[in-house]
């Protein structure tokens, strides 16, 4: 496995991984607008990767590309500037095998590179297998969005 910056050869490859995205969405959340919007997120984040602040990095075995993590620095509302994931995603017959820790240590490196002490990003409370993975890699929770469905 190699973890290298994204290259738009890659685009057709990234944009099949984007459906993963979908998994530990609240229940009630319409999946087709939920598809559309995970897309979308790849889409930009995939039409910005070459813009200073931005980055996307791929995880490949051979030809295959097995994963992707997407984001940019930005300010958090306390001031402090922080390197936040945006997506992360990896292939289901890839999981377990190390890429998305693997993507996750070049995302610190990154953050190193940049002076950056922060990586935030934001997961689904149903996604637990998602939660762990993060709480593994040393990831606190810091905020907690509540929503109320109205009948």
């Amino acid at each position: 496995m190699h973890i290298r910056r994204y290259e738009e050869a890659d685009h057709s490859a990234v944009l099949a991984l984007a459906p993963r995205l979908t998994e530990g969405v609240a229940p009630w959340r319409p999946p087709e607008g939920v598809l559309s919007a995970v897309t979308g997120w790849v889409v930009e984040a995939l039409h910005r990767a070459g813009e200073p602040h931005r980055f996307v990095f791929v995880a490949e075995d051979g030809d295959d590309i097995t994963g992707f993590v997407a984001g940019e620095q930005r300010a958090h509302w306390s001031g402090d500037q922080e390197l936040y994931v945006g997506e992360l995603v990896v292939s289901p017959q890839h999981e377990g095998r190390g890429v998305g820790r693997a993507l996750m240590d070049a995302v610190t490196d990154h953050a190193r590179q940049q002076g950056l002490r922060t990586i935030t990003l934001d997961t689904g409370a149903a996604n637990t297998n998602a939660r762990t993975f993060y709480n593994r890699l040393g990831f606190e929770e810091e905020d907690v969005k509540l929503t109320k469905r109205i009948s």
